[in-house]
């Protein structure tokens, strides 16, 4: 497997075996690493890394970190698979490949107060190359990179991309207040204008607010679920 390299303001640390990126970016975070960071694992057969940030603004805008990294992983694997290959993204952080779902984005933070700047933010992201079985009939809605004509995608080449992309999306983030962000995104969103169910809450996804809250329309109602309601537990 060829040397990952990152762009400048990004720096790597590579785990194996069983060990988690993302939890290891997490206790990283936590003893005070640089922002910036990457941990990763690249396994036969599955992609698994995190970027560790550091904000300067109130964990309900950090958030959009998220999106952000989705936006950069569609825009990586864009640059490298064949043309036909679809990418869309789901709100709660769900990624599909031609219209299944494959791997997912995760997230974490040093406190879950929206107001409140954190300390660290963590985005993490999972993307299996290969299918856990070759009866791929069982689930339909799974899918595996290589599954959907991606065979020539190589993992340490899509992470590169990823990283890449993602700074390229941060930087336009901060200079226009996101709104080339909240355009993107929404030109890949899956799901929008239908019914769902989300933090059980049931209503059609009418879109997002400007800190990518989802918008919920109930009968009666709009619901508004904030992206922080999707922070996991590190």
């Amino acid at each position: 497997m060829s040397d990952v390299s990152f762009p400048p303001l990004l720096h790597g640390h590579q785990v194996s075996g069983v060990e988690d990126p993302f939890d290891t970016a997490c206790k990283k975070a936590i003893i005070g690493c640089d922002a910036g960071l990457v941990t990763f694992n690249l396994a036969p057969d599955i992609l698994r890394a995190a970027m560790v940030f550091a904000p300067e603004v109130p964990l309900r805008k950090a958030m959009a970190m998220m999106p952000t990294c989705g936006v950069g992983f569609q825009n990586a694997l864009g640059a490298l698979a064949p043309p036909e290959v679809a990418v869309h993204l789901e709100w709660q952080g769900a990624i599909r490949i031609n219209g299944a779902r494959c791997g997912r984005l995760q997230a974490a933070a040093s406190c879950s107060d929206p107001e409140v700047t954190p300390d660290w933010l963590v985005i993490g992201l999972e993307l299996p190359l290969w299918p856990a079985s070759e009866d791929t009939g069982n689930s339909p809605d799974e899918t595996a990179l290589y599954a959907e004509g991606c065979a020539d995608v190589e993992a340490p080449a899509l992470l590169e991309s990823w990283a890449r992309h993602s700074l390229h999306w941060i930087t336009r983030w901060e200079d226009d207040n996101g709104k080339a962000l909240h355009a993107e995104w929404r030109s890949l969103a899956h799901g929008m204008g239908e019914d769902t169910v989300q933090n059980a809450l049931s209503g059609s996804f009418l879109g997002i607010d400007e800190d990518f809250g989802m918008l919920l329309r109930a009968e009666d109602t709009t619901h508004m679920i904030p992206l922080t309601s999707l922070l996991e537990t590190s």
